[in-house]
């Protein structure tokens, strides 16, 4: 009997989705363990909001360098270290809620060993995929943060009677087994591997002297790039923003808790899920059947992607039912999920030997959004408030949801004015 042949690209991108489902069970498990800690040891809002927060000041600090290291010893490798780094500062993180400083180190750490992560896997999939594919293999590989936070969220919880340390265990415990698997199936493409002439060249001499002459400056003043950014900005905005206070906003204004919606709070993220998939096969598709140009077909789907989304979000706080509510955001996350088929595979397109270093230049700006985001939503609830609009109404909460469909709307019209599928960096 013939032995089936896996293609190693295919076991390449199957393991970059495995990492980013892992990285997303570790994000949505420190939240829950460290919130039941804390409420027992009587901890405080504005200290619970600084502990839950340092990993993104770290996470955003580490995009840029995690591109150029990546360029410069490799995604392989660096994939490889970074995961070891957050999974051994994982695994040693202490749970006493009053030690603040060494959580604070603990997630900062964290938050650097993960922004190493999607550049690296960038620069991977660049060496590794042959344009033909990309957009089904980045859809997949981003697909597994939403499966990862959507079973996260739905077991991780019931995990926290037999103590909130064990979170943290299961966590440092996935890192340190998809450690293990990365070193074992994981492998520098040959220099005679699909796609040759987009790779970025292996040898560590040629790799050096590549790392070198990164065209910084044609990088930040290219309009293209800034349209991948504007993008990415706008998609993690809306997305933090959702994860963050869509919670509250079932609280507040709909009498509903998370615990009360059951399994259907993991809708909108098997909705990401779903759509992430479906947006890269159709990408695909219509580039390798020649129905439209790569430029048309990253442009179509981001545009649909993000109109799509922008109604979804200006109807949600309109609506004054549970079971609605859930479908419009899980509307307005899957579409944003399809657009991804646009702009995020987009850095491969546009710049295939630099795909990491573009790739940490808008993931910053994306975690920026997200940082920015949820802060900004706080102080429009906190203005509402004072303006005397009860936040169990929707009229308080109408603001946060029109900022983020005005954002949607701006950022499709900057992606179709400015955006290319050809490669503009040699």
């Amino acid at each position: 009997m013939a032995k089936i042949r896996v293609p190693k690209r295919y076991i390449i991108v199957f393991l970059t989705f495995l990492c980013t489902n892992a990285c997303y069970v570790e994000r949505v498990g420190f939240p829950i363990s460290y919130t039941d800690a804390a409420d027992n040891a009587k901890i405080n809002e504005s200290s619970k909001g600084l502990i839950l927060s340092v990993f993104y000041y770290g996470y955003v600090i580490s995009q840029i360098p995690g591109g150029w290291a990546a360029q410069r010893f490799g995604g392989r490798r660096v994939l490889l270290w970074s995961f070891i780094m957050w999974s051994f500062t994982c695994a040693f993180t202490p749970l006493d809620p009053k030690r603040t400083t060494f959580l604070v180190l603990s997630r900062l750490l964290i938050g650097v060993g993960q922004g190493f992560i999607f550049p690296s896997i960038h620069t991977v999939l660049a060496q590794w995929v042959p344009p033909h594919e990309r957009s089904r293999s980045v859809s997949l590989t981003t697909s597994g943060m939403y499966l990862g936070a959507a079973c996260g969220t739905l077991f991780l919880p019931s995990l926290v009677k037999y103590g909130p340390k064990l979170i943290f265990r299961v966590e440092a415990f996935l890192g340190f087994l998809w450690s293990i698997i990365w070193y074992k199936f994981a492998v520098d493409p040959p220099r005679t591997s699909i796609g040759e002439t987009s790779l970025p060249i292996s040898r560590s001499r040629e790799r050096l002297k590549l790392a070198n002459r990164i065209p910084w400056r044609r990088i930040i003043f290219s309009l293209p790039v800034w349209a991948i950014v504007v993008n990415n900005f706008t998609f993690h905005y809306a997305l933090y923003v959702l994860m963050n206070w869509l919670p509250t906003y079932f609280d507040k204004a709909l009498q509903t808790s998370l615990e009360e919606l059951g399994f259907s709070k993991m809708v909108p993220y098997l909705f990401m899920f779903l759509f992430s998939n479906i947006g890269g096969v159709v990408a695909d598709h219509l580039i390798t059947k020649r129905l439209f140009s790569i430029t048309w077909t990253r442009k179509l789907l981001n545009t649909i992607g993000f109109l799509v989304s922008a109604v979804a979000l200006m109807v949600l706080p309109l609506i004054r039912t549970v079971s609605w509510t859930l479908v419009c955001a899980s509307i307005s996350l899957g579409s944003l999920a399809l657009g991804r088929a646009g702009f995020a595979v987009n850095h491969m397109d546009v710049a295939p030997k630099y795909a990491g270093i573009v790739m940490g230049v808008s993931n910053t700006a994306g975690t920026v959004a997200g940082i920015v985001g949820v802060w900004l939503t706080g102080l429009m609830l906190e203005s509402s408030k004072k303006e005397s609009q009860d936040l169990t109404s929707s009229e308080g909460w109408k603001l946060v949801f029109l900022v983020q469909g005005i954002l949607c709307i701006f950022s499709s019209v900057v992606y179709l004015a400015f955006a290319t599928g050809e490669r503009i960096f040699e």
